[in-house]
């Protein structure tokens, strides 16, 4: 049995394929080795019934996720997929490389993450490149999640959304900005509460105040992690992630401003990086 999980910052998707037609779908949340420790994977794994059930007789866990960036941050998970696939050969990739390859149609791209956290890369068919670093919630994650729920709270707080919209997010939320305080500044997980107010955001995403932030955010997402390909013109550019499917209209308006061409936009792509990995060991 071989197991693909993408993992995001929010949540991680599973798919566990038998080799005999069946595929098995699960969630977890998302594991991210700067905020969660091997002990918190540990943990949820085993909470999870579905991969205990099929623990022992997983073969190849092929696990991608956000900050699984280096060894050392890499090991995080890895002891933590081990000590519950113990019949199993467990790799730990970028969450980069799993958009990069379930995307490839076959040509040199250019593919963008845009979810909970934002970042490109530039994939030939068999090396994943980087030219811009990403640069985490805090400094960087431009057009992300997390980038637009920082706008929308400090809105809040100033008093700055328009009267609808402050009276709606007040009453649907109830926060104080204490809470909100402690949720950014004191507790794990930051990025993660701050992009869950795209709920928020996406149902107004047509109000000429939130046109405009998503505009500018994911121009400004371009002009950084896109154009800084000398090639971005020349060849296509895929997208994984919430925010870029949910405005991927607004994302081929850039697109035809700029020059570029959006090519595959994945909302989920766990189930095209399974294909990728079943086509890799039928190919070996």
């Amino acid at each position: 049995m071989i197991v693909v999980a993408e993992s995001g910052s929010t949540k991680c998707d599973w798919l566990l394929d038998d080799g005999n037609g069946h595929v098995y779908e699960t969630f977890t949340i998302g594991f991210n080795p700067f905020f969660h420790s091997t002990e918190v994977v540990l943990e949820h794994l085993k909470a999870n019934a579905e991969l205990m059930k099929h623990a022992l007789q997983i073969q190849e866990v092929n696990f991608y996720g956000a900050g699984c960036s280096s060894e050392d941050r890499n090991a995080v998970i890895r002891a933590g997929l081990e000590a519950v696939f113990v019949n199993a050969q467990c790799s730990v990739g970028h969450d980069l490389n799993a958009a990069a390859y379930s995307t490839f149609s076959g040509e040199p791209a250019i593919t963008c993450i845009l979810g909970t956290g934002s970042n490109s890369c530039y994939f030939d068919g068999n090396e994943v490149s980087e030219v811009i670093p990403a640069l985490g919630y805090i400094l960087g994650d431009e057009g992300s999640g997390s980038y637009f729920g920082k706008r929308i709270l400090a809105d809040y707080i100033y008093e700055r959304l328009p009267k609808e919209l402050q009276k709606d997010f007040r009453g649907r939320y109830q926060l104080t900005k204490e809470e909100i305080f402690s949720k950014v500044y004191n507790q794990r997980d930051a990025n993660v509460f701050l992009a869950s107010f795209m709920r928020f955001l996406v149902p107004h995403k047509e109000h000429p105040y939130f046109s405009e932030i998503i505009n500018k955010g994911l121009r400004h997402f371009a002009e950084i992690h896109i154009a800084c390909y000398p090639n971005y013109r020349e060849v296509p550019v895929h997208f994984v992630g919430s925010v870029s499917y949910y405005f991927q209209d607004i994302l081929r308006d850039i697109a035809d401003e700029m020059g570029f061409t959006v090519g595959n936009v994945n909302k989920n792509p766990v189930s095209a990086l399974l294909e990728y990995h079943k086509n890799l060991t039928a190919a070996s």
